[in-house]
């Protein structure tokens, strides 16, 4: 009863907006970049053998799936409450497993049970290992749904490149299911190979790129603002990535123990047709578009575009408030948020962009808003005469 109250009372002192503790989240198999704001003496805040802290999860109701010494509230998003000047923090899961009708709404209640998407922050030092996230298909084996997924390259923290700003997506028309199986059963001599039945995209700060379930890739050294389904699942198809050993248990980490040898049925997890797609880019590049009507947003002192469109599972935009200026925002959906660049206010909640973060400190950079508010509109003002107020904002299958 009391975190009853207590989220009830923070719902109406700042009219449907929720503060959020940033949510850390480390990876083994990856090096960080250094460019999610947390001090780097807090890169392995966690322990060399957990792995850097490379990602930063948003408004997760998911938990990790790091293995073996995971904490049990890895990935999970806390609320942060100020109350008589002391802080308390309520898991996001828990307060819409409580309150789920005010917070999300009943109709999304009954539909879909909870907040159903997967958003972060991911930043390496160079490209993450060749993988695939699974289709419905195979994900239902081991208990999960599929995983699409969405990338934009915020240009707030990219303005340094790191080693590898190109991307491999897909396998070059004219692989076969032989090649890759042989990739496969090559993993313990060194280098299997894999990319050499791939291309690499170079990555531009500004846009993005679709990502259906089913496609391999390996992302490049680009900060990703990453939208997708709520499953941390994957399964990688590449043994070596710049001279560090790939484990292969993570090439079997979501599949059936009876398949971990069985090449046809791993390869089986590959949608072919959209990986060998001679024109990939034009079918899975991703510009920004308006909102609305762009010349009235400039004019109201704002821009908002979408960032991530054209699923039927979540969305994204990126909402820009022109320096001292106050406007009302409707939506028609709750959504996370991030504050990338500026200070300002939402109702009554200061929000603020970090110069640098000290691990386990709690910043005023991510806030949740709540289906209502979003309807009725929330007053967002940037506070800098010279600044813009950036705002990245995430939404779930309602939207």
């Amino acid at each position: 009863m009391k975190n009853r109250d207590l989220i009830s009372k923070e719902l109406e002192k700042n009219q449907g907006v929720l503060r959020l503790a940033p949510c850390w989240v480390p990876r083994a198999f990856t090096v960080p970049g250094g460019r999610l704001k947390l001090r780097s003496q807090d890169l392995y805040a966690l322990g060399v053998r957990r792995g850097g802290i490379d990602e930063r999860w948003f408004a997760s109701t998911t938990k990790a799936d790091n293995g073996p010494g995971t904490p049990e509230d890895e990935g999970l998003s806390y609320i942060v409450i100020e109350e008589n000047g002391e802080i308390e923090k309520i898991l996001l899961k828990e307060a819409i497993e409580i309150a789920g009708d005010r917070i999300l709404g009943k109709e999304v209640m009954e539909k879909v049970g909870g907040w159903m998407v997967l958003c972060k922050f991911f930043d390496n030092q160079g490209p993450i290992p060749f993988h695939v996230h699974l289709m419905d298909e195979h994900a239902k084996r081991v208990g999960m749904l599929g995983k699409d997924e969405a990338y934009y390259f915020p240009t707030q923290l990219n303005t340094k490149f790191n080693n590898f700003p190109y991307t491999f997506f897909g396998l070059e028309p004219g692989t076969t299911k032989e090649d890759i199986k042989r990739c496969l059963e090559d993993w313990d001599k060194g280098d299997n190979g894999i990319l050499d039945y791939s291309k690499a995209y170079r990555l531009k700060p500004g846009t993005g790129w679709r990502l259906p379930a089913g496609i391999l890739h390996a992302p490049g050294s680009l900060v990703t603002y990453e939208v997708q389904n709520p499953y941390d699942l994957y399964s990688m198809f590449q043994s070596l990535v710049e001279d560090r050993p790939v484990s292969r248990d993570l090439l079997i980490k979501d599949v059936p123990r009876e398949f971990h040898y069985d090449f046809d049925y791993l390869v089986s997890i590959l949608n072919w047709e959209e990986n060998t797609d001679p024109e990939f880019k034009k079918n899975y590049y991703v510009e920004p578009k308006p909102v609305r009507e762009e010349r009235g947003m400039i004019e109201g002192g704002y821009t908002e575009k979408w960032v991530v469109y054209g699923w039927k599972d979540f969305g994204a935009k990126e909402l820009t408030i022109f320096p001292s200026k106050s406007v009302i925002i409707e939506d028609s959906a709750p959504y996370g948020a991030i504050v990338v660049q500026g200070r300002g206010l939402i109702n009554n909640l200061p929000i603020e962009s970090p110069t640098l973060i000290k691990y386990g400190e709690l910043t005023q950079d991510e806030f949740f808003v709540t289906l209502e508010a979003a309807k009725n509109g929330v007053k967002i003002t940037n506070m800098s005469q010279v600044e813009d107020l950036v705002i990245l904002k995430h939404f779930g299958p309602e939207v």
